[in-house]
């Protein structure tokens, strides 16, 4: 018996619960009616401290909506995908059933790497990122209209200044310690959250990653260096309207699958967008007009699925619709 449109649609709202989010807060909702699964954004889960805009909100539900995407073209669905429906709700897409369609091995492959994908703050090796995978990521972005640049290796230094630069802002904040507090000590029945077993402790690196790590707990031990086969990408556009933050967050989802199926780790780095000095030092590292979304930090590292994964929330709280959860 195959399956009922509601039941398509709500395994891949179920589906998109791996999608990678700011602070792993998960700020969406889905909505299944009739043909169509609509994604909303949850503004309850919108970081007030390092995320006033919601910009990093719009990109987490961005990625999530390329995973609902996904996982309908690994179902044998082709789809209509209208993006901010009304820009006076929270309804931020509404996915469209079409017809069935032949399932592509690329479908299938990005599908797989949704549960493979781990964010791996641990340094990765010497070896370099081959050039023919960045161009497959560059490919991955554009297919979604959204540039992505890839940081030079004259460039490393003053990528390093502006990271470190958001993180020494945001760390001096005690209103970001205390909303990073309550984002890394969740309760289990919580589903969110960065637990300290997906942490690392502080240790020097070619550049600074975003230390989760609040006492007592000290994150998985990691050597000092490293990294010095990362490549480091910037994913970025010409506009900065609503519609182009979720783009970008499509667009993200679309690179970071595209390197786990290439064999690659992955982490999203946006504290250095979160701050407006950092951000305008990202900006001049893009060789010409655009507005940086998002860091991404890929490399050849120990596989991904070592590390434990990620918490994540009850699907009867985050679907909204048949069939019941």
């Amino acid at each position: 018996m195959s399956k009922s449109h509601d039941d398509v649609l709500a395994a891949a709202a179920q589906d998109a619960l791996a999608a990678p989010s700011v602070f792993n807060t998960q700020p969406w909702r889905w909505r299944v009616d009739g043909d169509a699964l609509e994604l909303c954004a949850d503004r309850d889960r919108q970081l007030a401290v390092a995320d006033p805009d919601g910009r990093m909100l719009l990109i987490s539900c961005g990625a999530a909506l390329h995973h609902a995407r996904v996982a309908l073209a690994a179902a044998g669905w082709s789809v209509a995908v209208r993006r901010l429906v009304d820009t006076s709700t929270d309804v931020l897409a509404r996915l469209e059933l079409v017809e069935p369609s032949e399932v592509e091995p690329e479908s299938r492959a990005l599908h797989a790497a949704m549960a493979q994908r781990r964010t791996d703050r641990r340094p990765f090796g010497d070896e370099p990122v081959p050039v023919e995978f960045v161009h497959r990521l560059v490919t991955a972005a554009l297919a979604e209209g959204v540039h992505l640049r890839r940081v030079r290796l004259d460039q490393m230094p003053m990528l390093a200044i502006a990271v470190a630069g958001a993180q020494a802002h945001e760390i001096a904040n005690p209103a970001y310690r205390n909303e990073l507090i309550r984002w890394t000590n969740r309760p289990e029945w919580s589903g969110d959250g960065v637990p300290a077993d997906t942490a690392v402790r502080h240790a020097p690196r070619r550049v600074p990653v975003r230390d989760f790590t609040i006492e007592p707990h000290e994150g998985m031990p990691v050597e000092p260096g490293g990294d010095r086969g990362a490549t480091y990408l910037i994913l970025c556009g010409e506009s900065e309207a609503p519609r182009d933050w979720l783009r970008a967050g499509e667009a993200l989802s679309a690179v970071l699958l595209t390197a786990v199926s290439l064999g690659l780790s992955v982490e999203p780095m946006s504290d250095v967008i979160e701050v407006e000095h950092p951000r305008e030092l990202v900006r001049g590292l893009l060789d010409g007009p655009g507005h940086p979304y998002i860091v991404i930090r890929c490399g050849l590292g120990r596989p991904a699925v070592e590390l434990a994964q990620a918490p994540r929330r009850d699907p009867a709280e985050v679907i909204q619709g048949p069939p019941a959860w």
